[in-house]
């Protein structure tokens, strides 16, 4: 983040403009919407700027050149001029007496910056690349502003006319938050966009009146799929959004996890080969115990839920106790990972059927069915399968499958770093010792491997 987003209070405050032109017209009328007082130095200026000053008494207009002085009292200063030494000079200044800085089309010599507005007063978005493509932030705003109703202020000016009356009513934090993300989306919204305010006041009033004191928990199971957050499902963003906990993974992404509320509170729970911190029991009871609190729990896991990930497991837990829940499936490692890599799971020509299954040793042995696994018209795919890959391959060739069949292991599937690394039965595990690969990782084994020099679309950082 280079740029911290803040909401500046300028109502009353000195602001000065360095410049006479459309440029510095552009930022002059955002200040006057700001209620700033507004100076404008330079040798000769637009006449749309001094017809503004007959319209906002509080821009004092001087047209001759900038000096020192002008700074005094300042709290930002807009520089835009065509002169880069003058430019300069006055970032320079500014700085030096910690008065905040927009240098237009110069980020480098800039303290702030602005960003492109989305005006739905008091509701306001801000939309910024840093300075890097105004363009793109015009053409954000452009979206959004066709996303979010015109009397969208309308809305917030009613709830913030009840807001001390719900903290009066709702003493519970949770309890309080819950009822207004309730509200917020129900009915009343609707009535304030046809501009029916007594009518939206009334509802409001009413949901208010039978508002239950205290809150009630529930647990969201959300899959994070494999860790590309454009693969989530828009119920497990909204859910994600709406959460006060969050229990997540090893193999949730940190992409995925900036997904969460900012300020939901994040409890690691993750586990590796060998290394169980928090034990399966353990976050089960958890999930009870915050619920039982009132809270709203994400129990975040990476890929599929119900897809080894023992999810089944946790809701049993939470059935047995009497609490509310909620599943949000995921995508899967092996249909994400499989689909980064270029290889589909199924192929008319190559395997009418796929099979999932669980590579990870117990008591430092893989007991399957190996001789089951073999089929030439079906792809494997083995999940936690990197320590036992050498294991997997051993036992499928003495089984009967051949030593040629194609088998491609994908690391870290899906995300910039994704690799994959091909090869048979008999080469990959050379192959995947010789480059470290490291988990998470996932085994496909089958025909369909084939394809990927084909079919490979996706290119992350390490394949560009």
């Amino acid at each position: 983040m280079d740029y911290l987003p803040l909401f500046h209070k300028l109502v009353g405050r000195r602001c000065l403009i360095v410049g006479g032109g459309q440029v510095a017209f552009r930022k002059l009328r955002t200040l006057c919407d700001a209620g700033a007082v507004i100076t404008v130095v330079a040798p000769q200026v637009d006449n749309a700027i001094l017809a503004l000053a007959d319209e906002y008494v509080q821009l004092n207009i001087q047209e001759r050149p900038f000096a020192l002085a002008d700074l005094d009292d300042a709290v930002l200063v807009i520089v835009a001029t065509d002169d880069k030494v003058l430019n300069a000079n006055i970032s320079k200044l500014a700085q030096m007496q910690k008065i905040d800085v927009n240098v237009v089309d110069q980020p480098e010599l800039c303290t702030v910056i602005f960003p492109a507005i989305v005006d739905r007063s008091p509701v306001q978005v801000a939309i910024s690349t840093g300075g890097v493509s105004p363009v793109l932030a015009r053409l954000l705003r452009g979206q959004i502003e066709a996303l979010l109703p015109a009397r969208l202020g309308k809305l917030a000016e009613l709830a913030g006319r009840y807001r001390d009356k719900a903290k009066a009513t709702l003493k519970d934090t949770t309890a309080r938050r819950v009822f207004w993300e309730s509200v917020l989306q129900d009915a009343v919204p609707e009535q304030v966009y046809a501009e029916n305010m007594p009518l939206a006041a009334s509802m409001l009033e009413s949901r208010l009146a039978n508002a239950e004191q205290t809150s009630v928990g529930e647990v969201y199971l959300v899959g994070g799929g494999p860790g590309d957050p454009d693969l989530l499902t828009f119920r497990a963003l909204r859910l994600m959004q709406q959460a006060d906990v969050v229990l997540y993974d090893r193999l949730i992404s940190p992409q995925v996890l900036d997904m969460v509320r900012r300020d939901a509170e994040r409890i690691f729970v993750g586990k590796t080969a060998g290394s169980h911190p928090v034990t399966q029991a353990n976050i089960n009871d958890k999930l009870v115990e915050l619920a039982r609190q009132g809270n709203r729990v994400l129990r975040l896991k990476g890929g599929d839920p119900f897809i080894f990930g023992r999810g089944g497991e946790e809701i049993e837990k939470l059935a047995d106790h009497g609490v509310r829940f909620q599943v949000v499936p995921g995508i899967t490692a092996a249909s994400g990972c499989a689909s980064y890599a270029g290889i589909p799971l199924t192929h008319r020509d190559y395997a009418q059927s796929v099979r999932f299954i669980t590579g990870h040793k117990q008591d430092k042995r893989l007991d399957l069915d190996w001789t089951g696994l073999v089929n030439a018209n079906e792809t494997l795919v083995f999940y936690m399968s990197l320590n036992g890959l050498e294991d997997i391959s051993n036992n499928l060739i003495k089984h009967g499958m051949e030593s040629d069949m194609p088998a491609a292991l994908v690391e870290n599937g899906t995300l910039r770093g994704q690799r994959v690394f091909t090869g048979t039965l008999l080469t990959l595990a050379k192959t995947v010792r010789e480059n470290d690969a490291q988990a998470p990782t996932l085994l496909i084994v089958g025909r369909v491997v084939g394809l990927r020099a084909r079919l490979n679309w996706y290119r992350s950082s390490t394949e560009r």
